[in-house]
């Protein structure tokens, strides 16, 4: 064992049993890591929980990545393509493409007999995944979409069954803005509730059968393809391995075919998603800064109190490096039991509010109905590590006080 590291576990020992006076000061200094530890995991978790819960819901309406006909726009009167694709198979032999559906999109008005609402019709066909609606249907029940027959039903929103007064089962009348206008109706199958509140408003579900027709398109046309892929984090991978395969290419229909992956529909979003990484840099730094401090005033006020120790080692020949060690090593036995405090302490209020929802919010405003959580044990990892190496790094500079003390004086020093 090195002499150091003996000395600083025997003043780590001193420090429980003494009457010190620096007692208070080295409990402040630990309990300032363990605050700032725990508000850093906090503030981690509540932000990559925000960012991965509304990304997944944004996601769940529009897909990862789609392939549209060049000439679409965003008013979600899409121009046609074909659904027969010769590189279809080479999309699916991708690895971590998990799911290509086909779509078509249309603008209509819902009206009942007292409101209008105008929506978004969004037809699928029996390829579509209805995983993430499963998860958010609070009525009734999906449409089983067939490839033959077509079903009169649709799945809408429950802001927008709030706003018209419809409940599962009921009828409704859309109506199609064309020439010359058309008219279809549905029946609720069932109501979703994403608490996405400006797309929960906007899109409703029926058999891409019925948009097929009404924009008299032949039977192989659809707006275009969505693609799944099994992780967000590699979007911009897949989005150039797709536009490498179709990408500004002509199909045999004379159409021109674009690539766009999720962030090019809802920018507004996922630069507000963004925005949240500084806020969080913010706080790690506050944080950081805050505990460095508290450990560097809590080492001086540690040397002064042992000057006599450092003058009696200087004397039998200790070298300043050697006792700067002992207090490196003092303070980082300190720094770790303030990160040990923090971790329960943070741990412990991430699980409490992912299992309890404690903490309530306004889904109109944040998305969420309650403050998500995202616990990863990598996030928390580097934070411990950087916390301590930042930490034990500020130390160095107060352990150069050491160089200044004169033996000595230090030996008569009371």
């Amino acid at each position: 064992m090195q002499l150091e590291y003996f000395i600083a576990r025997r003043l780590l020992s001193k420090d429980k049993t003494g009457n010190n006076f620096s007692r208070p000061i080295i409990s402040v200094a630990i309990w300032g890591i363990s605050i700032g530890l725990a508000v850093m995991i906090l503030s981690v978790a509540i932000v990559t929980g925000f960012q991965n819960e509304i990304t997944q819901k944004i996601i769940g309406f529009g897909s990862h990545i789609q392939i549209v006909n060049y000439d679409s726009n965003s008013s979600h009167e899409t121009s046609p393509i074909s659904k027969n694709q010769e590189w279809i198979n080479d999309i699916k032999n991708i690895p971590g493409v998990v799911n290509i559906n086909k779509f078509i999109t249309k603008g209509g008005i819902i009206k009942t007999d007292e409101y209008l609402h105008g929506s978004v019709f969004k037809g699928i066909g029996e390829d579509y995944s209805w995983d993430f609606f499963d998860q958010h249907l609070v009525a009734g029940k999906i449409i089983d979409i067939s490839d033959t027959t077509v079903s009169n039903l649709i799945v809408i929103s429950e802001y927008i069954a709030n706003s018209l007064n419809l409940d599962v089962g009921d009828r409704l009348d859309a109506y199609f803005i064309q020439d010359p206008p058309r008219m279809r109706r549905f029946k609720i199958a069932g109501i979703y509730n994403t608490q996405l509140e400006e797309l929960d408003k906007l899109f409703v579900f029926v058999d891409i059968k019925h948009l097929r027709r009404l924009n008299n398109w032949e039977e192989d046309q659809i707006s275009g393809f969505e693609i799944y892929v099994d992780d967000y984090k590699k979007l911009y991978d897949y989005d150039m391995q797709i536009t490498r395969i179709v990408g500004n290419q002509f199909t045999k229909d004379g159409s021109l075919l674009r690539v766009k992956n999720i962030t090019h529909d809802y920018s507004n979003i996922f630069d507000w998603l963004a925005l949240l990484d500084m806020n969080v840099w913010v706080i790690l730094g506050l944080m950081l800064t805050v505990a460095g401090f508290n450990m560097v005033s809590g080492l001086l006020v540690i040397i002064l109190e042992r000057v006599n120790m450092i003058g009696i080692m200087k004397s039998l020949g200790a070298t300043n490096f050697s006792i700067g060690k002992v207090f490196i090593y003092h303070a980082a036995f300190l720094i770790i039991k303030g990160l040990l405090i923090g971790n329960i302490i943070g741990i412990s209020l991430c699980l409490i509010q992912n299992y309890t929802g404690l903490i309530q919010l306004d889904p109109s405003s944040y998305y969420v109905s309650t403050v998500p959580i995202n616990l990863n044990i990598m996030h928390i990892v580097i934070l411990n590590l950087g916390t301590l190496l930042i930490t034990v790094i500020m130390m160095i500079l107060p352990s150069f006080i050491i160089s200044r003390i004169n033996p000595s004086e230090a030996i008569r020093f009371n």
